[in-house]
């Protein structure tokens, strides 16, 4: 992955060096790429060629990434610490941590509309109309509005859901259908897809609450109680630690309930469900 990854960042020695040091430096750090994973696995399902697969992988790690690095800046989340390394704004400084999630998510963008990610122009633009409903006002990012206004508001369940819904869940859904989009999947793969993703989504973001409860900051990479700091609430918050992770274990057994239509082939994706439940980090 990290070489299909390489091969798409700009190079050169100019003036922009440090703005291609630090994209390197965000998007080639350590992290679990659960998102490329699920490209992977989802276009295996339909039988797509590798190499389609991995620049829409490549190119769903750079929106990711980029958001990780807009994420920790001093105007958001204001992190100094990210997989047990300096942020990128703490490592280079603010206005190249900007660029750099800019340059990210123009050039995953810029992967996506190339030939080589497919021939298909349909194809090509059904998955960067997709990409962007993810990342943009109506997922991701309009999460990340309603997290940053949830701040010390008392929230009832429904209002985390949908937060997390959008901030986390929105990409992980795409990872998914994009691997259907490439391999021209039927609309009941695809609806079987999306649900497993949106639990799947769900359970990511418990199990990321719990850590931030439970977890050591040197095993998990990042800050901890973080969201008790800022006033925000949780799924732990409002559920309790115990019926968290029980909510969590139930979105991981209907998610893999929703793959039973692929069989065996969609063993894999039973295993990364069970794995983010069980995860330490």
């Amino acid at each position: 992955m990290n070489q299909t990854i390489k091969s798409l960042l700009p190079k050169g020695k100019g003036l922009e060096k440090k703005l291609f040091d630090a994209i390197e430096y965000s998007i080639l750090s350590s992290g679990k790429r659960l998102r490329p994973f699920l490209v992977l696995k989802t276009s295996e399902l339909f039988g797509v060629e590798k190499e389609r697969a991995l620049r829409v992988a490549a190119s769903i790690e750079m929106v990711h990434a980029y958001s990780l690095v807009h994420d920790d800046l001093p105007s958001m989340d204001n992190d100094s610490l990210r997989r047990g390394k300096p942020t990128t704004h703490a490592k280079f400084n603010e206005a190249i941590a900007i660029l750099t999630g800019d340059s990210l998510l123009t050039l995953s963008f810029e992967t996506l509309s190339n030939t080589l990610t497919h021939s298909d122009s349909k194809i090509r633009c059904e998955l960067i109309e997709e990409l962007a409903k993810a990342a943009g006002v109506s997922g991701m990012v309009g999460g990340q509005m309603m997290d940053l206004e949830a701040e010390n508001k008392n929230l009832n369940i429904g209002v985390i859901t949908r937060i997390q819904r959008l901030k986390t869940g929105a990409l992980i859904s795409f990872s998914c259908l994009s691997g259907a989009i490439l391999g021209r999947a039927e609309k009941k793969d695809r609806f079987a897809l999306q649900a497993y993703a949106h639990d799947i989504g769900l359970a990511f973001q418990i199990k990321d609450d719990l850590l931030d409860v439970e977890g050591k900051q040197k095993k998990i990479g990042k800050k901890v109680r973080k969201d008790k700091k800022a006033g925000k609430q949780n799924f732990v918050s409002i559920l309790g630690e115990a019926r968290a992770r029980k909510q969590a274990e139930l979105l991981a057994n209907q998610a893999i309930k929703h793959i039973n239509i692929f069989d065996m082939k969609a063993d894999i994706l039973r295993e990364v469900a069970r794995f983010i439940v069980e995860r330490d980090k």
